[in-house]
């Protein structure tokens, strides 16, 4: 099974993910990691075609664990998926007729998504992460036009949220 986590800066994917990574002895990819290790220090230009190329070797990674026997689920994050052309990348690389291909989009209200991005400042690894840049992608979002599950994560625990995405998933903790 691979999990996209989709959703706008600040709404509580890469919390969910690692979440849903450790309690289902999965692996987690994410986007902004790969970046920093890819292209450390002042390589990193955060332009659309450098986060492609880690989008899509995230991708890669998930499509050669995923081929194996047994293999654990893989949760991809650090992408919004805000955009068609996102989803499609996703869907051409690992479609779904040949993966067991789940979404799962995380919402906040954008009070609470302001929060979490200041309190991030400096912390995250993506040091673009502010936000201006929530309100840039929000501006330009487009639906997820994919049958995904969507959890609101300001009304909810991290413990609620992660208990829906699991029986969206259809797995239990390890």
């Amino acid at each position: 099974m691979i999990v996209a986590m989709a959703g706008l800066p600040g709404t509580g994917k890469s919390s969910l993910a690692r979440e849903l990574a450790r309690r289902t002895g999965g692996v987690l990819y994410d986007k902004d990691t790969i970046r920093e290790f890819l292209f450390p220090g002042g390589l990193t230009d955060f332009s659309e075609a450098q986060n492609d190329l880690c989008t899509a070797t995230m991708f890669h990674a998930a499509e050669y664990l995923a081929a194996g026997p047994g293999s654990p689920p893989v949760f991809l994050d650090g992408r919004t998926f805000a955009r068609r052309a996102q989803v499609d990348m996703l869907l051409e690389a690992l479609p779904p007729d040949s993966f067991d291909l789940r979404v799962i989009e995380c919402v906040c209200s954008e009070e609470t998504a302001r929060a979490r991005i200041e309190g991030d400042l400096g912390k995250h690894v993506a040091r673009n992460r502010d936000f201006a840049l929530y309100l840039e992608i929000k501006r330009s979002s487009e639906p997820i036009a994919i049958s995904h599950l969507v959890l609101d994560t300001d009304g909810s625990t991290l413990e609620e949220t992660v208990e829906a995405a699991l029986k969206y998933l259809g797995r239990r903790d390890v």
